[in-house]
């Protein structure tokens, strides 16, 4: 059924490319000739009613901006089936029929909880720079989050070899390692630590001074903050190999800045493709990119599922180390 009006929303933590998927799911809606609200600050905004139309000047100057102009927020109250009634009544009363969710697995198990007890129609896309949702190798944002901590990487090398020093560089991935691994790899880190693959600081710290002792001028550690606190590997380290040894916490700086061409592009197409699929009945799908093609996953499936390191990975990294 072709429906009259649908809503937006960003969820959970911002990834780079957000804006430019909400403007397409816009844009998109009313060049089919259907009205399109966006809902502030995630869930929480759906349960406080902060619902806003939009229109086209709406998501003007947006495309390269970072962070989301939807906002978004943490929402206790939506965790529970009363917080969920209520926000589900918000929708109706402003004649919203369907809803595009863009965010990561704990916004996209929210939007199935909803759709189960509502029967509202749901499509999500993964906004994340985790890389972490099921069913695809890519998600909104994490092409940008990966250049950023390369060229984190690029510049830290500066010092570490004027130092001949080990740096350990804390990367953003409480469960998944993805990040650490491709940009450890893309910025030629020596060792690369994830949650999904078992370590050995000792051993670690053998090879390293080995490296020293044969003239190496400086090591790069990538750690995966699912894999342990750099701060405290950083100074095992430096106890077992008499390096001098410096660790860099990249944090939030990985979730911000204009989002590279890929994320701009990817999430474009996926929120057209999103509000085309709502508008005309779909629902409880999530799409993104496998192989370079857009690929349309159950909803159900993608929160139940977990995401696992792909191996050519890690065995890349160990060759190239």
């Amino acid at each position: 059924m072709i429906k009259k009006a649908i809503a937006v929303m960003t969820s959970g933590g911002d990834s780079p490319g957000m804006n430019a998927a909400a403007r397409a799911v816009v844009r998109t809606a009313l060049y089919e000739g259907v009205g399109v609200y966006g809902i502030h600050n995630g869930y929480q905004g759906m349960v406080d009613d902060d619902i806003e139309k939009l229109t086209s000047r709406s998501v003007s100057d947006l495309i390269q901006r970072g962070g989301t102009f939807l906002g978004t927020a943490r929402c206790m109250e939506f965790k529970t089936p009363e917080g969920r009634k209520k926000a589900f009544d918000n929708l109706v009363k402003h004649g919203i029929e369907g809803l595009v969710i863009i965010g990561g697995d704990g916004s996209l198990t929210g939007g199935s909880l909803l759709s189960r007890e509502t029967g509202l129609p749901i499509v999500g896309l993964p906004g994340t720079i985790d890389n972490d949702v099921w069913g695809m190798d890519y998600t909104i944002g994490c092409d940008t989050a990966a250049n950023t901590i390369v060229d984190a990487i690029n510049k830290l090398r500066d010092t570490a070899s004027a130092h001949r020093r080990i740096i350990l560089v804390e990367v953003m991935g409480r469960n998944s390692g993805w990040l650490a691994m491709m940009s450890g790899i893309a910025g030629g880190a020596e060792y690369i630590l994830v949650p999904e693959v078992k370590f050995n600081v000792d051993t670690m710290c053998k090879e390293l001074k080995e490296m020293y002792e044969k003239g190496k001028r400086y090591s790069i550690v990538v750690v995966a903050e699912g894999a342990g606190s750099a701060v405290e590997i950083g100074k095992e380290v430096e106890k077992k190999t008499g390096i001098d040894t410096r660790v860099s916490v990249l944090g939030y700086i990985q979730r911000g800045g204009s989002p590279s061409v890929q994320d701009r592009m990817r999430a474009s197409m996926l929120g057209e493709k999103a509000a085309l699929a709502i508008i005309s009945g779909a629902t409880n799908i999530v799409f993104g990119f496998n192989e370079g093609r857009v690929v349309g996953v159950n909803l159900f499936d993608a929160v139940n599922n977990k995401r696992t390191l792909d191996p050519e990975l890690v065995r890349l990294s160990r060759v190239l180390a």
